[in-house]
């Protein structure tokens, strides 16, 4: 039988700690090892940014497992606020404040240069992980972080990624996650009374991921 290498696609956090750590529990009973890929807003809304970033940044309690994170919109408006590129209030206002309150008003350089360096998108023979989505219609090297950060599709959409699977967050919704032909999204809007979810996805096979999980909901296959 051929061993199944396994990759954890997980929805945007928000500060969810608590729900980062269920689903972490739930993925580490799902497969003795794999690897997890964070697809971005990790922080702002939720009244734990500062402890998921740190648990994040730590990295798995287990050698068998690899961690990646990626940059969603919510730290790049974190780090342009920080940088004089972008408002601050726009920030503020969209989960900055609760972000700030997390890390009592004084966040670690350690933590900024880590957000500075996260990737915005993982392309792979089989699929593309990125935090909210890409734009099939103009070649993948002329597109950025205004894409790859912010793009929105209709629910409904599917799209044709050069012959590669989509996986993103982004755009929340509870009827998430869930797959339109080519694209999954897992936002499950875990900060707006949702769930935290991830896609599972085998490494060696084209096309959708193989099941789901959530917190709450245990194993979605």
């Amino acid at each position: 039988m051929r061993a199944q290498h396994l990759t954890f696609a997980v929805g945007d956090i928000h500060g969810c700690r608590a729900e980062l750590q269920a689903l972490l529990l739930q993925i580490e009973a799902y497969a003795p090892e794999g690897r997890v890929i964070f697809l971005g807003d990790m922080i702002d809304r939720g009244p734990d940014s500062r402890g998921v970033v740190e648990l994040i940044m730590a990295g798995p309690q287990k050698q068998a497992w690899t961690w990646l994170a990626l940059k969603g919109n919510h730290e790049e408006m974190l780090l342009g606020a920080r940088s004089g590129e972008s408002d601050v209030d726009w920030w503020l206002l969209n989960g900055g404040q609760e972000t700030l309150a997390s890390y009592d008003h004084t966040i670690p350089a350690t933590h900024l240069k880590w957000l500075m360096q996260l990737p915005s998108i993982i392309v792979e023979p089989f699929r593309i992980f990125v935090h909210a989505g890409i734009d099939e219609t103009m070649p993948l090297e002329r597109q950025g972080d205004e894409i790859f950060l912010w793009i929105r599709r209709p629910d409904h959409y599917s799209g044709d990624y050069w012959g590669k699977h989509l996986c993103h967050g982004h755009t929340p919704s509870r009827r998430n996650p869930s797959t339109v032909g080519n694209r999954t999204n897992v936002d499950s809007a875990a900060v707006f009374g949702g769930s935290l979810s991830c896609a599972i996805f085998d490494d060696d096979i084209p096309g959708g991921p193989i099941g789901f999980l959530s917190t709450g909901s245990g194993d979605r296959l």
